[in-house]
């Protein structure tokens, strides 16, 4: 059986977990510096800043913006606003071990969306890679102790990152299914700019509730601004770049199963930053995480 994506694919589609991974490590540093939903607002407008000498066609006359607002407009919602500060929100609350394990049920919610909403059936293969790959995050999670496992108690925290997950396989499907200008569409940077520019709206409408609820200041100095310019390349622009075009060749369903590399290579910074040797339990893993992804990309 020949394979369905190409390896330029597989690497477009590693390099977003390998952003989100460095996102989570440092978003869970910058809880303390700034609030949850202020983080996301300022890291998107930093991103449009970066984004704006290269999509600025975006908000001409003819771009298409005004055919496609409401589109981009909901994706702005579900990818830009409310993803993003559902998982800086869940960092601030809950433990690693449980977002991470939440977040695994991604490819689970992706394959809902697409049956719900979009008529995009699995096929059997899909649904046992999917329980290959979760298999692979819990041995990371669980460090192969399923002791550990047992042990887990949810927290309301968690129910950020399932928000966050549902939102996420949202945003990929309008990516695959929404009808855009194909001025706009083959325009990356604009094409992503004015998802920003959506999102950053909704951003700060929940960020100016924040300051009214939240005692949580700015801790201003170098720490902050170091970790928003990161936040803002990799995890926003790049991984979100990289994201756009690995949904439009694969797919939302196959594409989500790349989402259960980040625990793995998450354990991996951890390990790397804290000097710990990698152990046996995170080769395990890497292999079925792999081999769901490669069941799940299969004709």
């Amino acid at each position: 059986m020949a394979s369905k994506i190409s390896p330029s694919t597989v690497l477009l589609l590693s390099v977003p977990p390998l952003m989100w991974a460095g996102n989570a490590v440092v978003g869970r540093m910058m809880a303390p510096l700034v609030p949850p939903i202020t983080l996301n607002l300022l890291r998107w407008l930093l991103a449009a800043l970066i984004l704006l000498p290269f999509g600025w066609r975006a908000f001409r006359s003819d771009s298409g913006l005004r055919k496609a607002w409401r589109p981009l407009a909901l994706m702005g919602l579900v990818g830009i606003g409310c993803y993003n500060a559902f998982q800086y929100l869940a960092l601030k609350t809950s433990t690693p071990l449980n977002i991470t394990l939440v977040a695994a049920s991604m490819p689970i919610w992706m394959m809902l969306v697409g049956a719900v909403f979009f008529r995009e059936y699995p096929a059997a293969r899909q649904i046992v890679a999917a329980l290959f790959s979760i298999a692979g995050v819990l041995v990371v999670l669980s460090h192969g102790d399923a002791q550990q496992l047992l042990a887990l108690r949810l927290v309301p925290g968690d129910l950020f990152m399932l928000a966050a997950a549902l939102c996420w396989a949202v945003y990929s499907w309008l990516l695959m299914r929404a009808v855009f200008p194909e001025s706009l569409r083959n325009d990356w940077a604009a094409f992503l700019l004015a998802q920003v520019v959506f999102g950053i709206v909704w951003s700060g409408l929940a960020a100016t509730f924040e300051w009214q609820v939240s005692a949580q200041h700015l801790e201003l100095g170098w720490p902050l601004v170091l970790g928003l310019l990161f936040i803002a390349v990799g995890p926003a622009v790049i991984a979100y770049r990289c994201w756009g075009i690995g949904v439009q060749r694969a797919g939302p369903t196959i594409a989500a199963f790349f989402t259960n590399l980040t625990p793995l290579l998450t354990a991996l910074f951890s390990a790397w930053l804290l000097g710990e040797v990698p152990q046996l339990y995170h080769a395990v893993a890497f292999v079925l995480i792999v081999l769901g992804i490669v069941l799940s990309a299969r004709r």
